[in-house]
């Protein structure tokens, strides 16, 4: 339950800031727990394996992160002195504290793309030569959706093709799929179905889908046993995180049917910050909960804009001078983004566009 200061603010910087709704608290109350480094809770047991089953994998686990579960199965896939080809934006190699060297001993090779969504044809320029004295090219990640380049989808048949030839190549493809369900909802397609062909995945609990805590990472029962020695190794083992399972196994089994009406919310947003005088954004490419747009033509930085949308009690972030993310959820109705689109041309003068329509 949000206190009244709580509902006063309009949250756009991230879908990680959802509350548990009460179903889920509940089943955090009432949750049956044992000891998960043990393999012994069975909330912890019946989490994964129903990950698993979604996912048409074999095996699971469960993680506090999606950091964690992207970084050891980068540790699983590769070698030390290997190279990781991923988009430049890729929440891997920005916002992951250089773990792939840290951890793996790994080098990540980003690549630009178009909307973050990368073709073996990039790929495979990127890739090293097969020559003694150059890291050797030992995965390929993708993200999906794309969180910075504005929560965009990787079409099937690319996903599929980029996998299958990076087979071929002899290499494994991991899918940071922290949104994957958002990816779901707007193809109109199972999970399973548009990740099938990466050899693991990784998705949260704890963003779109509404849980408090929490990662899974699946993938065959080989490379779940081997993530569970390196999520040990990391201080995962999280003893009676059956209390945090039960939360996620209804993020898992229910939230991902909701997810329409944040997509809906981040349309309506876009479609009204895109008439508004120096804000540059095409909202026709906004497809799930993410919308990044350019500001650098209001005269503001980024950050003074954020600055100001908070003193009207609205939350955004600036992930660099000239852009601004907002993030929809289950925890903004429309009325709030409303008022959130409002505060915004406020702020920039409260112009719009020559010819926009009402």
């Amino acid at each position: 339950m949000k206190t009244p200061e709580q509902s006063a603010i309009v949250d756009l910087r991230s879908d990680t800031v959802t509350r548990p709704t009460p179903e889920m608290r509940r089943a955090m109350a009432e949750a049956e727990v044992g000891d998960d480094v043990y393999g012994e809770d069975p909330t912890i047991n019946r989490l994964e394996q129903r990950a698993a089953e979604i996912f048409s994998r074999e095996a699971a686990i469960f993680v506090p992160s999606g950091t964690m579960g992207n970084q050891i199965a980068i540790k699983v896939h590769t070698k030390p002195g290997q190279e990781v080809i991923c988009e430049e934006r890729a929440h891997i190699f920005n916002y992951e504290m250089a773990m792939l060297a840290h951890f793996s001993g790994c080098l990540a090779r980003p690549v630009p793309a178009p909307d973050g969504i990368l073709s073996w044809e990039r790929i495979e320029r990127a890739m090293a030569p097969k020559i003694y004295y150059r890291a050797q090219t030992g995965l390929v990640s993708l993200e999906n959706t794309h969180n910075m380049a504005g929560g965009t989808i990787y079409p099937p048949a690319t996903f599929d093709d980029i996998c299958e030839r990076a087979h071929q190549a002899g290499l494994p493809v991991h899918l940071d799929g922290a949104r994957i369900f958002n990816a779901a909802a707007a193809l109109g397609k199972p999970a399973a179905e548009i990740s099938q062909k990466a050899d693991s995945v990784m998705f949260c609990l704890s963003k779109g889908l509404g849980a408090p805590v929490g990662s899974l990472l699946v993938g065959s029962r080989a490379f779940i046993d081997q993530a569970r020695v390196y999520r040990k190794s990391l201080g995962g083992g999280m003893r009676q995180a059956g209390v945090l399972a039960a939360a996620g196994l209804i993020a898992l089994e229910k939230m991902p049917a909701r997810l329409h009406d944040d997509h809906a919310n981040a349309k309506f947003l876009a479609a009204g910050l895109a008439q508004i005088s120096g804000i540059r954004l095409d909202a026709g490419k906004v497809a799930t909960n993410i919308l990044v747009f350019n500001v650098a033509a209001t005269g503001m930085s980024s950050f003074d804009i954020c600055t100001k949308l908070r003193e009207r009690g609205i939350l955004a972030s600036g992930i660099d001078s000239e852009h601004i993310r907002m993030v929809t959820h289950m925890d903004v109705d429309r009325a709030a983004c409303a008022r959130a689109l409002a505060a915004v041309q406020a702020i920039c003068g409260g112009s719009r566009r020559a010819g926009a329509a009402d």
